[in-house]
């Protein structure tokens, strides 16, 4: 996996701009809220919602065999744009807590609502296996 940052650019602080990535074993994950495996909500929380859907994401990788440093893409869904920036310090540690340094090519979208109700925030994933040598 190679991180991409074009010459002359200021690298991006918690993503990255892209991931050129060798043919392997590409894993869709579908968006994940903050929920846990029996669909229940434990927080109307940002941060805890955040942190929730991030494992969500990374139970879905390990059922095929990926960690979380395949993942190469990542697009994140939020509903309340003032509690996402206030919380983003919060975000960060979760992140590194669970991710480490490895910052995948990401969006950040915010939206109106999400389908699942008091879900804040939705994580949807791509990630690429190496293929074995």
């Amino acid at each position: 996996m190679q991180t991409l940052l074009p010459e002359g650019w200021a690298p991006p602080i918690g993503y990255s701009n892209g991931i050129a990535v060798d043919a392997g074993r590409i894993i869709f994950v579908a968006g994940q809220v903050g929920w846990d495996a029996q669909q229940r909500f434990q927080s109307e929380q940002l941060a805890p919602q955040f942190e929730q859907a991030l494992l969500n994401v990374l139970a879905v990788l390990a059922q095929a065999g990926a960690r979380a440093e395949h993942i190469c893409r990542m697009t994140v869904y939020c509903c309340d744009k003032p509690a996402y920036l206030a919380a983003r310090r919060e975000l960060g540690a979760i992140w590194r807590r669970r991710m480490g340094r490895h910052y995948p090519a990401m969006s950040m979208i915010f939206v109106s609502d999400l389908l699942d109700s008091p879900g804040k925030i939705e994580l949807e994933a791509t990630a690429v296996v190496p293929a074995p040598k």
